[in-house]
């Protein structure tokens, strides 16, 4: 079956996964912090620009993040993360995009969502009843993501007897609840948490089984770029992560995803029509 997700008043299809293209309004975010948040302000001009360039290079949903959660990252408080992301979403509306706003806050969620944001990314996978409210009642899009503890702790020897049993156990449970509090099961994505109390062999496992990890009718959103798994496997810095990325992302396309996270949206769109050419019959 072809999965579709709902977002407010549009639903989206996939026939061929879509690309959600990452803008991070932080200071410290691992990959691109700073690049549209210096000095304490945003600049609109900047996100405007890299959003209409991410759209025009094949991206279909823009994902805002107002705090990192890299590994040890501090949070920031719901007031600072709402002022970093809310014009940046009221902006971003403006383009043909679906916006995704990258929170587990009630008060940033409630905040984006008045500002016209489409999605609710949450890394605690929806643990808040008031987000869970927050979506049945706006009919907002939500992803639900595996975390091994938080972000200042997850990264400290996590542990698992089978990875991907207990991610899928986990997702399956969150699903449930959520569509139990009044979220349409069409409203939901799911996403594995690449990086999020996982080990490198913990990620691989998952990238190799993820068919294990999805579910019938829920999309399956990965984000795997430029994570410190493809350092730690091509031995290099962050900027230098975007080949492996690509790599990364048409393996995950190939095993079932979705939905694939990323910074750079044309390599990856070009990695993601060659496996499409590939993989079309002749």
């Amino acid at each position: 079956m072809v999965r579709q997700w709902l977002c407010r008043d549009r639903r989206l299809t996939f026939e061929e996964p879509l690309i959600m293209g990452v803008m991070n309004i932080t200071p410290d975010s691992f990959s691109d912090g700073g690049k549209f948040y210096r000095h304490s302000s945003v600049m609109l001009e900047q996100v405007l620009a890299q959003g209409a360039a991410m759209i025009a290079d094949g991206a279909r949903i823009l994902d805002v993040g107002g705090e990192s959660s890299r590994p040890g990252a501090e949070p920031v408080g719901h007031a600072e993360e709402i002022r970093r992301v809310v014009p940046v979403i009221e902006a971003l509306s403006t383009l043909d995009c679906l916006v995704s706003v990258d929170t587990y806050h009630i008060e940033t969620a409630q905040a984006a969502v008045t500002a016209g944001a489409d999605i609710i990314n949450d890394i605690s996978g929806g643990a808040d009843p008031a987000i869970q409210a927050l979506v049945a009642a706006s009919g907002v899009g939500l992803c639900l993501m595996h975390m091994q503890g938080s972000p200042q702790t997850m990264q400290n020897n996590p542990s698992y007897a089978d990875v991907v049993e207990e991610v899928a156990g986990f997702l399956a449970g969150r699903i449930s609840t959520c569509v139990a509090s009044g979220v349409m099961a069409d409203q939901i994505a799911i996403d594995p948490g690449f990086g999020f109390g996982k080990s490198l062999k913990h990620n691989l496992r998952l990238l190799r089984c993820l068919e294990q990890v999805r579910f019938e009718q829920h999309p399956l959103l990965v984000g795997l770029s430029r994570k410190s798994m493809l350092g730690t496997i091509t031995g290099k810095p962050v900027e230098e992560r975007d080949t492996a990325s690509v790599v990364a992302a048409v393996l995950a396309a190939q095993n079932g995803a979705d939905i694939i996270r990323v910074h750079d949206v044309a390599k990856t769109t070009d990695g993601l029509q060659v496996l499409k050419h590939v993989a079309a019959p002749s």
